[in-house]
Order: structure tokens, then sequence, then C-alpha cells
């Protein structure tokens, strides 16, 4: 389990648009790295779409925001066209990079229990230590609460 002051396991994956992105090659600025369930559904929807919605602010606070789930980087530039999405989305299919951060895992909704994504959010902070982690998140209002926290770093 991933705790404050940890340092970030690195990552190299697919994303949007084309080539790759790094943990490690983000560096010096700090990242939120975002684990969501699944691309076009609706919590995933407005999540991204609220962190797209303050992607400037975000930059003028030095951070980076990074969308992470196991669609594959076809559905993320689907997901990014249909809604006009401005962060980066990273696809880790194979999932070594969601059990890294310990967010791959049992799951129960409506009585039937499966494995996914626990939406978790981490503030990483310029030297690649985990400065905050939201574990569960709720959609409603968590990315102006991170911008407020990368504000504060």
């Amino acid at each position: 389990m991933l705790r404050i002051g940890d340092k970030a396991p690195d990552f190299t994956l697919p994303r949007d648009g084309g080539g790759t992105v790094a943990l490690s090659g983000l560096a010096p600025k700090k990242v939120v790295l975002y684990f969501y369930p699944k691309d076009d559904t609706p919590g995933c929807t407005t999540e991204a779409l609220d962190f797209t919605r303050l992607a400037d602010q975000f930059a003028e606070a030095g951070t980076v925001v990074v969308g992470l789930s196991k669609d594959s980087v076809k559905a993320h530039e689907k997901f990014c066209a249909k809604h006009g999405l401005g962060v980066i989305l990273a696809s880790d299919e194979a999932g070594e990079t969601c059990e890294r951060y310990g967010v791959w895992g049992e799951k129960k909704m409506y009585g039937r229990t499966f494995m996914g994504i626990t939406r978790t959010t981490f503030l990483i902070d310029g030297t690649g230590k985990i400065a905050r982690i939201w574990p569960s998140v709720r959609v409603d209002g968590h990315a102006t609460e991170v911008l407020d926290a990368a504000r504060t770093l």
C-alpha cells in the first residue's frame, strides 16, 4: 500500500495522440495521476471533463494531469474526441501500473463482485514523492479539491 511520502512508482505507458508518457519524464512538474474505471461512462466522463475544465489552472500551478485506465489507446482517443478532453490519458491494458499503485482489486456493485479499478487520485510532487492520496474518489468537486492541493505544494 502506497503512503504519503513514498516514491511514486515510475511508469512509461502509451497515451492518447500517440507516443508514451513517463512519470519520470514529467519532473520537475507536479503530477495529478488519477485512476478511473472506464472511458465514456458517466462518472469517468464527468471527472475527465472537470479536470479538462481546470487544465489551464493546473498548468499555472506547475501541474500536469494524467488520467489512467486499462482502456486501449484507441478507446482513449475516441473518448477524447467525443468530449473534447484536454488531459493526458494513459493506457495500462496489462494492468501493471494499476497493480503497483494498489488501485486494482475486487469491487461490488448491484450485488455483483468483480475486479476493477478503484477510482483513486495521487498528487505527486516535483521530486516524484506522493504528496496526497484520495482513495475511493467521489467525482463531484474532486478536481477542484485536487487543484487546491496542487497550488499549496
